[in-house]
Formats: structure tokens, C-alpha cells, sequence
């Protein structure tokens, strides 16, 4: 039997990854007026929404490699850390998990538009569908860290995704 190879992230990093995909792709499809727009114009949107998170991605895994290295060079200053290399191999694998992370939480918000050449319809099903995801990544969230009742931490997830479509769609999206 293979060994068991370590997790790259934690389970709080890769929900709080997944997150910040998903309410990015949100947030740029929520700027989409479905009462205005083409076919053109949705796929522009959704061109522009895959290559925010493309380059949010690649902002958050570089993010990622300086957060760990500022940590464990602050820790063998204060005599804390072991005094290992500072740049892994590790880390440039856990940078590229951030990256993934976060352009994955991109698609699930755009495969409605995919799907239907109703924008509307598809604009409520991606809302849905953020909505969903927060629920689980809150209840996520929540079970990693013991607590009695992760469905209402969940459930608190999702209200707040939905206070920010709310806000989106207030803001003109």
C-alpha cells in the first residue's frame, strides 16, 4: 500500500482559498445587467470573470509564499525556527494548491452561463450556487474546528453570501 502523502494545506487554508474564488467570481458576474446585455457581452463577463480569478490566483499563491516565509524567517529570528531552507519545494507545491484553489472556485459560479443562453435564469442559478457553496465551506469551516453545530455556521455562511449579492446587485451588478 502507497504511504499516505501529507496534505499540502490545511483544511481552513483550502476553504478560505475556495472562498476567495468564489466571491471573486461573484462579484465580477454580479456586475453583469441582464437586462442590457448580448450574448457577446456575457461572454466577455465571463471571459473577464475566469481571468480575475486567474490572476487573483496567482496574486493570493505569491501572497501565500511571502505570508510562510515572512513567518519562518521571523521564527528562526527569535530562535523559534529550525533553521531549514526557507523556499521548499513544499511551498511552491502549496503555492500552486492556493493557485488551483482558487480559480476551481471560479467555475462553479460560471457553468450556468454555460448551460443556457438565459442570462437571467443563469444569473439566479450561479447565485444559488454561490449561496450553496457557502453554506459548505461554512459548515466546513466549522466541523474542522469542532463546532457542535457546523450546519449553523453554515447557515450563517450563506446569509452572509447572500447579503453580499444583495450588495452587489445594490451597487449596479
Amino acid at each position: 500500500m502507497p504511504a499516505k502523502l501529507p496534505r499540502l494545506l490545511d483544511p481552513i487554508d483550502r476553504v478560505a482559498e475556495i472562498l476567495f474564488g468564489l466571491i471573486m467570481a461573484v462579484t465580477i458576474i454580479g456586475s453583469l445587467s441582464v437586462a442590457t446585455v448580448g450574448q457577446a457581452e456575457i461572454r466577455t463577463v465571463l471571459a473577464a470573470a475566469i481571468g480575475c480569478n486567474l490572476a487573483w490566483g496567482l496574486v493570493d499563491a505569491v501572497m501565500y509564499v511571502v505570508r510562510a516565509t515572512t513567518s519562518r524567517v521571523r521564527d528562526a529570528n527569535l530562535g523559534q525556527g529550525d533553521g531549514s531552507p526557507i523556499l521548499t519545494a513544499r511551498l511552491f507545491a502549496e503555492a500552486v494548491v492556493v493557485f488551483v484553489m482558487v480559480v476551481l472556485g471560479t467555475f462553479p459560479v460560471v457553468i450556468p452561463f454555460l448551460l443556457t443562453d438565459d442570462a437571467a435564469l443563469a444569473m439566479r442559478i450561479s447565485r444559488a450556487v454561490t449561496v450553496v457553496l457557502l453554506f459548505v465551506a461554512g459548515f466546513q469551516l466549522a466541523r474542522h474546528a469542532g463546532y457542535a453545530r457546523p450546519w449553523l455556521a453554515g447557515a450563517f455562511a450563506a446569509l452572509f453570501g447572500a447579503v453580499l449579492i444583495v450588495a452587489v446587485m445594490a451597487l449596479g451588478g
